[in-house]
């Protein structure tokens, strides 16, 4: 069954698209960027979904796409652990147990952060280009993007898909990474209770983060891990090679035991 719909949840109206499909067999939720939506995966969720034979979720966190908007641009330091906790409770909307998290950027950390804090509920994790800290060069990406903003039509390409919202989530994402108090942000900390799978996929030239923030995660998380450097390809792999990651995450996939088991 395929629903595209809003959901209420604590409090907060998401737009989620949930193809359940595949009987017995392990969902897919994809976390978008600091910038994205559901939408702006464009066709990638789908043709994973055919490759693996597993059901997806992908939805618009609060303030992106078709969900609600944000109140205030303003963020707490830790907002990512609170979008870890308002999936908990999108995946007990939707009765998902044991999804397997894909998540880009942001949406990476989210999905670190929620594998840590509910180990009993994830099954894998698929990171792509996550942050778990701070870096100068994440730091110039934003600037520079900042600067794309105010000379480019930016904010009118932003606008297709988070319409009125473009401003207000613009101002969160980079006011919030480069406020004083943020420098210091660091989830390193909660590394060591994910002890599910992880897949970390970056490119090599990623624009917003070294392989630092690679070689630090997985060599702290308890669980089994692997990193899949691409050469030559930025900060969004699915996007300039879709094809080499949806072959390694079909590959990832395979090799969890609850592939065969369910």
């Amino acid at each position: 069954m395929v629903q595209n719909t809003i959901v209420n949840v604590e409090g907060k109206s998401l737009y989620v698209e949930y193809n359940n499909l595949f009987e017995n067999r392990p969902t897919i939720v994809f976390l978008h960027d600091s910038l994205g939506s559901a939408q702006l995966w464009r066709d990638f969720p789908i043709k994973l979904s055919e490759t693996t034979q597993c059901n997806i979720l992908v939805y618009d966190r609060l303030g992106y796409g078709k969900s609600a908007p944000m109140h205030t641009h303003e963020r707490p330091v830790h907002y990512m652990e609170l979008e870890a906790d308002l999936l908990n409770e999108l995946l007990n909307e939707f009765n998902i147990n044991k999804p397997i998290l894909f998540g880009h950027s942001d949406g990476g950390t989210i999905a670190l952060i929620t594998a840590a804090k509910y180990p009993k509920r994830v099954e894998a994790v698929v990171c792509e280009a996550g942050h778990i800290f701070v870096e100068e060069v994440t730091l110039k990406g934003i600037y520079d993007a900042w600067e794309a903003y105010k000379t480019t039509n930016l904010a009118e390409r932003l606008q297709k898909y988070h319409g009125d919202k473009v401003e207000t989530l613009f101002k969160a994402w980079t006011e919030t990474w480069t406020r004083d108090d943020f420098r210091n942000w660091n989830i390193e900390y909660l590394l060591k209770d994910i002890v599910c799978p992880l897949l970390f996929i970056q490119g090599e030239t990623d624009e917003y983060g070294t392989l630092d923030q690679v070689e630090k995660t997985v060599t702290q998380v308890k669980g089994a891990t692997e990193k899949y450097i691409i050469p030559d390809i930025g900060h969004t792999p699915h996007k300039e090679v879709p094809d080499l990651v949806m072959n390694k995450v079909e590959e990832f996939i395979k090799s969890l035991s609850m592939y065969f088991c369910r």
